[in-house]
């Protein structure tokens, strides 16, 4: 914030309702001027807008990728080097919007912190994030960059077989422009990051923001090595048993296993740990509770966003001060209806959706 933001900002924290042309007169400079800093100060997040209402709304921040999805759908047994009939669907996703979606349709205000390219690809992100209810004006769009992209093919059964993730813009989401959405971050009443992040990114947040209450999404067994030191700094954690091997460096092979590493992990500092375990449910541990959770049964048709819904559970967990038991039914539910639907996300998500699923079955 600007010397002259910071006088602005002061008159208005005095004076909600002062006039542009007041603060012009008491500041020496032109009402225009006035205006222009204003804006600014309502791009960086410090003014909600009309009226200079200051921003102080409940909501969660997610800070991660964003990219393009182009999905390929097998219809018949998928066979390796030949060409297969199916279906080919392209959305917005990446795990960071992903959840931030999930959110935003489970009625939390979210705000998406992430990096899009200024094309085609970018703009239907932007378009489906606003559509969801997301507030994107925090992110950083990049002249003549590529939007991120991932593009994957799924068996008749719609496992991820393969997939290749271009996901290099997200590395422009850095420090310096981090810094200037410090008041969005420091106002969050949860933050939620992946490891499509830098290393550097992280460790800034981590630091300087370390009394706020982080959840961390793993992404995958490569991108999570870049949290294996920074354990302790964060709230929850979500990984399965690949991502919880590369993290604690413990072996799993059994139920007993599963426990020594969630003790791990609770040794380095982390309140919660829900390790993912497909068609057996989670394993969740903190410091007084361990439980083994089964899931609800379901036709699985698109199993890539099961994980970004669960997260998503979580964090409306935690922000509706849900119970334990609760909170993973709640997630649980939520990962169900992912897997049912063949978008990423499901469209049909909502607390009514979801609490009625968990009464029905």
């Amino acid at each position: 914030m600007t010397l002259r933001e910071k006088e602005i900002l002061s008159l208005i924290r005095a004076n909600p309702m002062i006039s542009q042309q007041e603060i012009a007169r008491l500041l020496g400079i032109t009402r225009s001027s006035v205006a222009v800093h204003i804006s600014n100060l309502i791009k960086k997040g410090y003014v909600k807008g009309k009226g200079y209402v200051l921003n102080e709304e409940n909501y969660v921040t997610v800070i991660g990728g964003a990219n393009v999805d182009i999905q390929g759908f097998s219809l018949d047994k998928l066979k390796l080097n030949d060409s297969n009939p199916g279906k080919v669907k392209v959305s917005a996703g990446g795990v960071g919007r992903n959840i931030a979606e999930n959110l935003s349709r489970l009625g939390i205000k979210t705000k998406l912190i992430t990096a899009v390219g200024d094309d085609l690809y970018g703009e239907k992100i932007s378009n489906e994030c606003r559509i969801a209810g997301i507030d994107i004006d925090h992110c950083l769009v990049l002249k003549s960059m590529p939007s991120s992209t991932y593009l994957s093919v799924l068996d008749e059964n719609g496992d991820m077989k393969v997939a290749i993730s271009d996901m290099d813009t997200i590395d422009y989401l850095n420090i310096d422009f981090l810094k200037t959405k410090s008041l969005i971050i420091e106002n969050s009443s949860a933050i939620v990051i992946d490891t499509n992040l830098s290393l550097e990114v992280i460790e800034y947040l981590l630091s300087n923001f370390k009394h706020k209450i982080f959840f961390v999404d793993t992404v995958s067994t490569t991108k999570a090595r870049k949290v294996k030191e920074l354990i302790g700094y964060f709230h929850t954690i979500k990984p399965n048993i690949y991502e919880t091997e590369e993290l604690t460096g413990v072996k799993i092979t059994s139920d007993h296993d599963l426990e020594v590493a969630a003790e791990v992990f609770l040794k380095k500092g982390l309140r919660r740990v829900f390790i993912t375990l497909g068609e057996r449910g989670v394993f969740y541990k903190d410091e007084l509770t361990k439980k083994f959770v089964k899931p609800p049964a379901v036709k699985v048709v698109n199993a890539t966003g099961a994980g970004d819904a669960f997260m998503a559970g979580l964090v409306y967990s935690y922000i509706n001060d849900l119970n334990l038991d609760d909170t993973i039914q709640f997630s649980m539910y939520a990962s169900e209806m992912a897997l049912s639907h063949e978008n990423t996300i499901n469209p049909n998500i909502s607390v009514d959706s979801i609490y009625n699923k968990m009464r029905s079955e």
